[in-house]
């Protein structure tokens, strides 16, 4: 715990064989009360590792339903359980568990609601490896998210976040899309319903292990980058109404619309 709350730390996972277990090896449990990941249909060992972990909950879909689907059953399962802060870190070790302490820190302490670890403050992102034109397409659709969005972040892309439990029961994220473009919408609810952001500098390691979309899969998710803005600046104009930006305040849900069977101690199957 920090200061009294409850640290939860989720891990949606896919195909993360070869670096679940340096990932996992760096979170710091001095702090982090419990662990959850989800496996997404992986086609390699990842379920096989994590079983041989001390990993408090392990929960896979059925079949791959992409990553923002990934997300919605880990924050689904974390705000179950109770937590009071949750941080996703990615199991491809391409960012710092060792920086869990500090963002937490800034929700524990209501310093702020959302904190991102930004791979564009300082020099990380190319110093740590991120192709060039992942690096100039990260620029470009950030300054016209900034502009758009009228908010001033470094970066929309980062992976790596850490939540107030009070803001996922608050947006409606359940609503967003299962695939990439779930991070982004995020953040464009976050920022309208008005919580306050930080940013921390992060290392950002681009190894063959790491995992990353594709150019074609970029393409994709940066005219969805577009679109979400677009549809943000209709929103706030009044001109426009979309769901994603109707905010809740309903009791927290099991796991749904999935179906859950036990299969050990710690494992979960969610049949989509």
């Amino acid at each position: 715990m920090v200061h009294g709350k409850k640290v939860v730390v989720v891990l949606p996972a896919f195909n993360a064989e070869r670096t679940l277990q340096k990932t996992y090896d760096e979170i710091p449990f001095g702090i982090v009360d419990e662990v959850i990941l989800t496996d997404d249909a992986s086609t390699d060992a990842t379920l096989s590792v994590a079983g041989k972990l001390n990993i408090n909950h392990i929960i896979r879909h059925d079949k791959n339903k992409g990553y923002g689907s990934n997300q919605k059953t880990c924050y689904l399962k974390a705000l179950e359980i109770g937590a009071d802060i949750i941080i996703m870190l990615h199991p491809d070790y391409q960012y710092s568990p060792r920086l869990i302490p500090s963002m937490a820190d800034l929700i524990a302490t209501n310093t702020y609601s959302v904190v991102l670890g930004s791979r564009i403050l300082g020099k990380g992102a190319l110093k740590g490896g991120m192709p060039l034109y992942k690096f100039i397409a990260n620029r470009v659709l950030t300054s016209i998210q900034n502009l758009l969005l009228n908010a001033k972040l470094s970066e929309y892309h980062t992976g790596y976040r850490a939540f107030d439990a009070r803001v996922l029961q608050h947006v409606n994220f359940e609503s967003n899309a299962d695939d990439f473009v779930f991070d982004n919408q995020f953040l464009a609810q976050v920022i309208y319903a008005g919580y306050d952001i930080a940013e921390i500098t992060c290392p950002a390691r681009y190894f063959e292990e790491a995992s990353s979309i594709n150019f074609f899969d970029s393409v994709v998710y940066g005219v969805g980058v577009l679109k979400v803005s677009i549809q943000f600046l209709l929103q706030r104009l009044g001109l426009a109404s979309f769901e994603i930006y109707e905010m809740k305040d309903a009791p927290v849900k099991k796991l749904v619309p999935f179906k859950e069977t036990q299969t050990s101690t710690n494992e979960v199957v969610v049949k989509v």
